[in-house]
């Protein structure tokens, strides 16, 4: 099975990011813009969170103030929540964390630093193609 940095390796240009001052309706322009279900969360280098739409979800129920007027910093899940993993990891390794922790995306770190990010549809795409390369593999064999 392929590790995170083959999946991660095709993509090209920055990692989306926004900083933690950013509003919330700002961060929903760039998702929305974008056609991502997250972004990272990076102030001067630094991984501080991420921002998902389930973020947003239970933030619309919590905080009265207005999404144009909140930080995306106070609804973020911080840092300290933060589950990553590493360029070495295998597909598969990153498919029990999202299921065993119940969540979508995973930032890829190496040497401190963000270098990407996963979510749970890239690792399902990745498992489909293993699996379709498995069954041609075995039919290849059988018909000899």
């Amino acid at each position: 099975m392929k590790t995170v940095r083959q999946v991660i390796a095709t993509r090209t240009g920055p990692v989306l990011s926004v900083t933690s001052d950013t509003s919330v309706y700002d961060t929903l322009q760039v998702m929305a813009d974008k056609h991502v279900g997250a972004l990272l969360v990076i102030d001067a280098g630094e991984l501080n969170g991420i921002f998902s739409e389930r973020d947003f979800a239970r933030s619309a129920v919590a905080s009265p103030k207005p999404i144009k007027e909140t930080p995306v910093k106070e609804v973020m899940t911080g840092k300290q929540y933060l589950i990553t993993v590493t360029p070495k990891d295998t597909v598969e390794s990153c498919l029990n964390l999202v299921s065993t922790k119940r969540i979508r995306h995973l930032p890829v770190m190496e040497d401190g630093k963000v270098i990407g990010i996963i979510s749970i549809g890239d690792l399902v795409k990745e498992t489909i193609e293993y699996q379709q390369f498995l069954i041609n593999q075995l039919e290849s064999y059988i018909q000899g």
